[in-house]
This record gives C-alpha cells, sequence and structure tokens, in this order.
C-alpha cells in the first residue's frame, strides 16, 4: 500500500462538496506557501460571524472558532462531540497576542517563545478573564500557541481573532493530516475547510505548563523534554492516571487519537507469535493491518514506518487513516524505540490502543 504524504499542492480551485440534501459544506483548495487572500478573507468572515472553519497547522488540521466568542466555541464542543472538561487550545499570531489573553506571562513562557514559536509547542499560563470558561473548561488557565504554518497564521492575521481550535475530528478518534479526513470525520458540521494538503509535523503540539515553579509537560508532542530544558530548567512529565479526567490539558483522554479498527501494541522481539497471530485471523476472515518498523513480513494492508521519530510522526495518522479506509477491523504496530525523542509518538500510539 503507498500513501503519498508529499508536498502540499499548488493549485487553488475552490469546490463546494454536498453533505446532505439540506446543507452544504464548502472545501476551498488554496496554496499554502502562498495564501490567496480571498480565501483567507472568505474564512475570516466566517470566523466572524460565529462560524466553524477547519484549517491546516503543521501539527493537524484544527477547528477553529473565535476563542472570544462562547457561542462559537460551544459548536466546536458539538461538532466535535467533545466532553465539556477537555479545554482547548488558543492559537495567535505571535507573542504579544499571547500576552493579551493571560494574567501572568512568566519570563519561561517568553524564552520558550522566542525558542520555539511560531512552532508544534503550547504553553499552559493563568488566563484574563476575557477568555470565556467554556474555553478552559472552567479552569484559570489557557493553553496558547502561535501555529508554524502560513495558511494558518494569515487567517490568524486576517481575523483579528484568537481561534480555539481542537483538531478538526469526532472526540477521540484520528486527528486529520489531509481534508479528505476532515470531510470524513466531521461532514457537514463545519461551515468551510481551507485545504492546505498534508500537515509536516503529523502530531498534536507539546503542551508546558509554567504555572508552577518546576514546568511539567502535560502532553509530549515533537518537541521533548532535552529540547525545552536548556530554557526552563528541569522539567517534568505528568501524564494523568488512567481514567482521569484532563483537568489541566488538550488532548489528554485516556483513550484518544485512535482509528475506528482495534489497535494491538507488540514488542519486536514477539514478532514471530504476532505474525502467526495474524495469519491465523486473516485466514478467519478478519481484515488486518499493520505498521511495521524492523519486523520483515508480507501481505496487503502492511505499511512500512521510519526508524525516524520525526519522519514515523509525519506519517503516523495518515497510515492510520488508510488502513481504516481499507476496512481493517485490526491494526498491529510493532512498538517504537524507547528513546526520547519518540516520546510523543508513543504516547499516541498508547491511547489509541486503549479499550
Amino acid at each position: 500500500m503507498e500513501i503519498n504524504i508529499g508536498t502540499h499542492r499548488r493549485v487553488q480551485p475552490r469546490t463546494v462538496v454536498r453533505v446532505s440534501s439540506c446543507t452544504t459544506m464548502r472545501v476551498i483548495t488554496i496554496q499554502s506557501d502562498a495564501p490567496d487572500q480571498a480565501a483567507i478573507d472568505d474564512a475570516a468572515d466566517v470566523l466572524r460571524r460565529g462560524g466553524l472553519v477547519a484549517f491546516p497547522t503543521e501539527t493537524v488540521y484544527g477547528l477553529g472558532a473565535n476563542a472570544l466568542d462562547a457561542s462559537a466555541v460551544a459548536r466546536i464542543f458539538a461538532a466535535k462531540g467533545r466532553p465539556s472538561y477537555n479545554p482547548l487550545i488558543v492559537h495567535v499570531p505571535n507573542e504579544a497576542a499571547a500576552r493579551e489573553l493571560a494574567s501572568a506571562w512568566p519570563e519561561s513562557a517568553s524564552r520558550l517563545a522566542r525558542a520555539f514559536w511560531p512552532g508544534p509547542l503550547t504553553v499552559v499560563v493563568r488566563k484574563r478573564d476575557i477568555v470565556p470558561d467554556i474555553v478552559t473548561a472552567g479552569l484559570d488557565s489557557v493553553a496558547l500557541r502561535v501555529p508554524a504554518h502560513p495558511i494558518a497564521l494569515a487567517l490568524l492575521r486576517t481575523s483579528g481573532l484568537p481561534l480555539a481550535a481542537p483538531s478538526a475530528n469526532r472526540s477521540m478518534a484520528l486527528s486529520p493530516t489531509i481534508a479528505r479526513h476532515v470531510v470524513r470525520s466531521l461532514g457537514d458540521r463545519v461551515e468551510l475547510i481551507l485545504d492546505g494538503g498534508h500537515t509536516n509535523v503529523g502530531i498534536e503540539s507539546t503542551v508546558v505548563d509554567l504555572r508552577g515553579e518546576q514546568p511539567v509537560i502535560l502532553r509530549p508532542g515533537v518537541i521533548n523534554g532535552y529540547e525545552l530544558e536548556p530554557y526552563v530548567g528541569a522539567i517534568g512529565l505528568s501524564p494523568p492516571a488512567a481514567g482521569a479526567a484532563p483537568r489541566a490539558s488538550p488532548g489528554m483522554l485516556d483513550r484518544h487519537y485512535a482509528p475506528r479498527a482495534r489497535v494491538i501494541l507488540f514488542e519486536s522481539a514477539d514478532a514471530p507469535s504476532v505474525l502467526a497471530e495474524v495469519a491465523r485471523a486473516r485466514a478467519s476472515g478478519t481484515v488486518v493491518g499493520m505498521l511495521l518498523i524492523e519486523t520483515r513480513a508480507g501481505g496487503a494492508n502492511l505499511l512500512r514506518m521510519p526508524n525516524d521519530a520525526l519522519d514515523y510522526a509525519r506519517r503516523l495518522y495518515a497510515y492510520l487513516h488508510a488502513l481504516d479506509e481499507s476496512n481493517c477491523d485490526v491494526i498491529y504496530v510493532e512498538r517504537v524505540p524507547a528513546g526520547p525523542e519518540w516520546v510523543g509518538v508513543r504516547d499516541r500510539l498508547e491511547r489509541a490502543a486503549r479499550p
């Protein structure tokens, strides 16, 4: 199976996807490195009117709404079927805009902003009252980041709005890395999609809590603790207990980032017995997919994964989406290496595999 996760498309046609007999969802294909201003203006107008716009960031596609409009943000939760206790990340165009939403902005936040923004890093700080409680799940904190994608930045600058934008998919499901994934997951729940091609990072941002004396990673991503420590000192990693409500960070439900198919993780050393189990399952009519790094095997729905953490992250959701679209019942995934650069990918796979 070949999956194309190549460069962004450079064409700019506008299309309308008919989702049902009574409504339409517009999809505008837009050039990433030089976004069409007319398309950006169109999307900004939707946001100013309280609508929802799906757009690419460097991590995954986000489902955006005006973060200062509680009614608009409520539409995000309704569209995704997202639990109200799961806070949202607010996207802003620069550090100055982030400061406007924070009641306290520690020096550590500035150091991280200078080093990693725009980029796949989210900081959690104390919020100002202008940020609606629905955005923060009633917490006194807000999660902020500046995305490193030309379309996202153009939309933020043109709209003049901070945008609450979780991943543009149904809650707990696979995050989208192309516009088609958004259409498949949300359908007519979103008014407009800006199709900027494939995302480049592929998994969600690292989330760092800066409210306490010691910074804590609430959600790992492609930026790991060793990269952060030169700017903020010793940093902790605090995943929530299994089954606990994610009271501090977006994207930390116990089961999350999951395809429709059941995911089973296995160690490379167990490959012989796993391959025998796969053969028996296929013989009984079960449609099986596999993501492999080192293990050698053959058969349909088998995808080779790179032995590089950044490249693996970039491909992960696209490949899982492809296996779902191939109607796999179960997906066997070879566990990734143990190095710190793999922590974000490990987190996503372990959550996807939970029952």
